[in-house]
């Protein structure tokens, strides 16, 4: 994963190689119960919800959280870290990702209490971003003794945030528990300089005004890596998406045209003759421009695991599968308009959507979700 300078020596490291810093990532860890061959009991009293998908995200395993230090460049990103740390550090550490560049969306997880690409996210700006950007996901934080507040157009403003000099590590992860046996694979301090932070973990807290006493942000600050929250965790920071997927499935994501519908007399005639239309279906570019960024989606789920009703646990298709309809809803092409808003005005789906906007903030492709999922209201409305 290292490049390489095109020097006559071929040896010198590129500038992004060229000052490793220590760096701690705490990243939590899942090891799922083995399947028994007993069918499960079930609770005939139990409340179930009919429009929920089917199976829960709760899996049952171990849960912990482990911690690494390594020493790499601030400007690499995190699945560069990551793949350090499963070469040199722990093989047994699990994660998913393909392309590398931010466009298949399969690298998708929680860092620092944000939904966020692996491989796009620059190991530098996570450390500032957990010092000076306190997010929606996480309690506030404190620099230099005064609250930091996020300014974001997506969320609405309903309280000012409580200043807390102290955060337990797992305050964002309620299921993860500290194990004893997690320092096996943990790497140490290679140099031996532990900050101020790391040394208050000791006591279970984390001092956030000792964030800001050294110029060195690698040693007073770490990243915390979470999978994906709205997904059932398989093995560490991998997710089960099949879920996601089906939901997008369920509104036909493809083009629905019926040849009664638009240039009729043409189309009639051309079918009379069995031969093909005398010309494509073409399009104006306002109606290009109708969907063409919603094409774009790469549907990685963060804007699923931002949404607090999806990531909560509530019967919601989702922000993906919403995105996937509205790019066919808005397609002058497709016929099936109606009966496309018919099948997302459904209690599972445009009904359970807040208008949160949380879902816009993560997205990798700068879709606007949470402005597309209003006007599919105003759309079902009409």
């Amino acid at each position: 994963m290292t490049s390489q300078s095109t020097e006559s020596d071929g040896s010198k490291a590129s500038a992004s190689d060229r000052d490793p810093r220590p760096v701690t990532f705490r990243i939590a860890r899942f090891t799922p119960r083995p399947q028994s061959e007993r069918p499960a009991r079930t609770n005939p009293f139990a409340n179930s919800n009919p429009f929920a998908t089917t199976g829960s995200r709760r899996a049952r395993g171990r849960r912990w959280t482990q911690e690494y230090t390594i020493r790499i460049a601030p400007q690499r990103t995190v699945l560069d870290a990551l793949l350090q740390i499963k070469r040199e550090v722990d093989p047994t550490l699990n994660f998913r990702y393909s392309c590398g560049h931010g466009m298949c969306g399969s690298d998708a997880v929680l860092i620092n209490g944000r939904p966020d690409l692996l491989c796009t996210a620059t190991i530098a700006d996570c450390l500032s971003a957990s010092k000076t950007m306190p997010n929606a996901y996480a309690s506030p934080g404190v620099v230099n003794g005064t609250p930091q507040v996020q300014p974001s157009q997506a969320f609405r403003r309903t309280g000012t945030a409580t200043p807390k000099t102290a955060i337990p590590p797992s305050a964002s992860h309620p299921d993860s528990v500290s194990d004893s046996t997690a320092s096996d694979f943990s790497a140490t301090d290679p140099v031996g300089t532990a900050g101020p932070a790391e040394l208050s973990e000791t006591t279970g807290l984390i001092d956030a005004t000792h964030l800001t006493k050294t110029s060195n942000i690698a040693e007073s600050s770490a990243v915390e890596i979470r999978p994906l929250p709205g997904f059932t965790p398989l093995r560490d920071l991998i997710v089960d998406t099949d879920a996601m997927f089906e939901q997008i499935q369920r509104f036909k994501p493809y083009l629905l045209h019926d040849d009664s519908s638009a240039d009729s007399n043409q189309t009639a005639q051309a079918k009379a003759a069995d031969t093909k239309p005398s010309s494509e279906y073409r399009q104006t570019p306002e109606e290009l421009a109708r969907y063409e960024l919603l094409s774009t989606c790469i549907a990685c789920g963060l804007c699923q695991g931002a949404c607090p009703i999806y990531a909560g646990g509530e019967a919601f298709a989702g922000p993906a599968a919403m995105i996937a309809a509205a790019r066919f809803i808005n397609d002058s092409r497709d016929s099936h308009r109606q009966e496309r808003l018919e099948a997302i005005d459904q209690v599972d789906g445009i009904q359970a959507c807040q208008s949160i906007r949380a879902c816009t903030r993560p997205c990798p492709r700068g879709i606007d979700v949470g402005e597309e999922m209003w006007k599919l209201v105003e759309a079902v409305k009409e």
